[in-house]
């Protein structure tokens, strides 16, 4: 029964059938150099999505664009946590959690950033942005919008946080719709992080739904 391993069965909860290993390393060894990751954090997700060269091409080229903008990596992670918290995608928190460690966030800033809270004012104001972006479909209030620019955030700057923001939604909706299961223990699932994306994402909205404009530091 377990010639095969846990690997089958686990291949067998996906909805999409990934590339075989073989197929795809010497091209998973080019993105994550590209895209500067380490471990095999983002491995799964990368098999799946490289079904559609065009999808992964895409994905990629994004991604090294981002990782090289205005941004700071703390900044970018962050981010990812919000909207992944709100959009209930289980694996992109696991994924998140690990780079924002490697990072050097802590435990504390993880979870606080999952919330769309940080201690720091400048980060608060831009994590309550990209939640009001993503709860509100973008019709962020005058007030929320004023906020960003008067935090420090110059016009590129908030362009690039709505650039970050619809990266992260094509990779949660993406990793939910396949059903993609992390590929190392997290602090998530230590904390009971709901099991589904619907789960996270009906909890996330009966707490801020419906949302209001949200107010600034």
């Amino acid at each position: 029964m377990n010639r095969n391993g846990g690997q089958k069965i686990k291949i067998l909860m996906w909805r999409f059938t990934p590339i075989e290993t073989w197929q795809f390393a010497r091209d998973l060894q080019d993105i994550t150099g590209r895209l500067r990751l380490t471990g095999n954090g983002f491995h799964s997700f990368l098999v799946l999505l490289a079904k559609s060269s065009a999808a992964l091409n895409a994905y990629v080229q994004a991604e090294e664009s981002l990782t090289n903008g205005e941004l700071t990596p703390h900044q970018r992670e962050q981010i990812a946590l919000a909207v992944a918290e709100i959009n209930g995608s289980a694996y992109c928190l696991a994924v998140h959690e690990k780079s924002a460690r490697e990072i050097g966030l802590s435990d504390a800033e993880i979870q606080s950033s999952r919330k769309a809270s940080a201690n720091d004012p400048k980060t608060q104001t831009l994590l309550h942005f990209v939640q009001a972006v993503v709860l509100q479909r973008g019709e962020v209030s005058d007030s929320d919008f004023s906020a960003i620019r008067q935090a420090g955030f110059s016009d590129p700057e908030i362009v690039e946080v709505l650039a970050n923001v619809g990266l992260n939604i094509f990779t949660n909706y993406f990793n939910i719709l396949a059903q993609t299961e992390p590929d190392f223990p997290t602090l998530s699932s230590d904390k009971k992080t709901p099991s589904s994306g619907k789960d996270a994402s009906d909890k996330s909205r009966q707490k801020q739904t419906p949302a209001q404009p949200l107010s600034h530091p």
